[in-house]
């Protein structure tokens, strides 16, 4: 046996992690066998090994070593694993979009297994032979359930429809798994806007964003005082934990030193709170760009008489006030090298089009016509008041 320095001499670097889930002890042995470390293995990424020893948790080069216990991998047989856990509307919509595109462009079959109402995997498989390289499991939850998941090593990659919050900041790094603040650690995967949504019987047709503050806060509960009939508002959010509920206490209510209202009907899935609000005219929610069916957005109106309608170019450029970008958050943990082609694949311009198809913004630049620079325009010159 070896001692904390013979490990260090082993080129091996220590992360301090701990971490648990579906793990068995292992052995691994140098070939003179003068170094030996025994643990209870946490990973294989096809390169190297993770194994939780009396030390901390220690990251081995496979190539170096020989592995022996019942933990220990079939290395003729290696398929790849990633979990994703997060918000549902970017496990269910665009990542299955993103990862099929992928499999394509890599000669891979991308086949989706359906194991309960959150939980699915996709198994990646090689067109010329049929045999399994990689599976990608999804458990689609929220926002917060994917910190969460992610806290309690049940997860690789966290899907996030808003930043992280500095509680959690704290408790990840607090858990070894590096500043997730840092850019290395997080990516922005596409854009999307958190936009007010009416049924089209509603007469409304603009709202100010002081005013749908209010709104949800509870203090305007009459559509007559929004100009529209002598009618009580209906309130509809998506449900607590998620992302996008998150996003509006952070973004819309939280500045303007407000709570949401009690009287707030929840949804677990947008599709269902933008059906919800269209099948009744004295209803209001706030629902994904993505995802709002057959409802009416309500224009934007600001403070210096200049207003705004959520599109993909004012949501791109950021002009569009409620633009909620959609992350990705990744520990400071490696990866196998499959998991990290698909990372690599998603800052390219291939999967930004498939981004755009499935019904989010892209980040793809373009150039904005003269034309198309009206309302920008327009709204610049009003916010800037007048000059002598």
């Amino acid at each position: 046996m070896v001692d904390l320095r013979a490990a260090f001499c082993a080129a091996l670097f220590l992360v301090v992690a701990p971490f648990a889930s579906h793990a068995q002890d292992v052995t691994l042995s140098s070939p003179d066998g003068q170094v030996e470390i025994t643990g209870t293995l946490l990973g294989f990424d096809g390169e190297f090994y993770r194994v939780d020893t009396r030390f901390g948790e220690l990251t081995v080069d496979g190539s170096g070593v020989t592995c022996d216990g019942p933990g220990c991998p079939n290395l003729t047989a290696y398929v790849a694993e990633v979990a994703f856990s997060g918000s549902a509307g970017m496990a269910e919509l665009m990542l299955p979009a993103l990862i099929e595109s992928f499999a394509r462009l890599n000669s891979l079959t991308a086949d989706r297994i359906e194991e309960d109402a959150q939980h699915f995997y996709y198994e990646l498989r090689r067109m010329e032979d049929g045999v399994t390289v990689g599976r990608f499991d999804f458990r689609a939850s929220n926002t917060d359930e994917g910190f969460a998941d992610l806290l309690a090593n049940e997860t690789d990659i966290v899907l996030a429809l808003r930043e992280i919050r500095p509680e959690e900041r704290r408790r990840i790094r607090e858990a070894g798994m590096g500043d997730l603040t840092d850019p290395r650690r997080s990516r922005v995967l596409a854009l999307d806007a958190m936009v007010p949504i009416v049924s089209p019987e509603n007469p409304v047709q603009r709202i100010s964003t002081a005013e749908l503050a209010r709104v949800f806060a509870g203090q305007i509960g009459n559509w007559q005082d929004l100009g529209g009939p002598d009618a009580p508002i209906d309130l509809h959010l998506p449900a607590e934990g998620s992302g996008l509920a998150q996003a509006v206490e952070d973004r819309l209510l939280r500045p303007a030193d407000l709570a949401p209202a009690r009287a707030i009907t929840r949804h677990a899935r947008s599709t269902e709170l933008a059906g919800a609000v269209t099948r009744n005219p004295f209803a209001i929610g706030l629902a994904s760009f993505a995802e709002i069916g057959e409802a009416r957005v309500l224009t934007l109106a600001g403070e210096c008489g200049f207003s705004l309608r959520p599109s993909r170019l004012t949501i791109k450029t950021e002009d569009y006030p409620l633009s909620s970008p959609m992350f990705l958050y990744l520990p400071a943990r490696r990866l196998p090298k499959l998991a990290r082609d698909f990372l690599g694949y998603l800052r390219g311009p291939a999967a930004q089009l498939v981004v755009r198809r499935a019904g989010f913004v892209d980040q793809t630049p373009e150039q904005i016509g003269i034309g198309q620079q009206g309302d920008r325009d327009g709204n610049a010159i009003r916010a800037g008041g007048e000059r002598t």
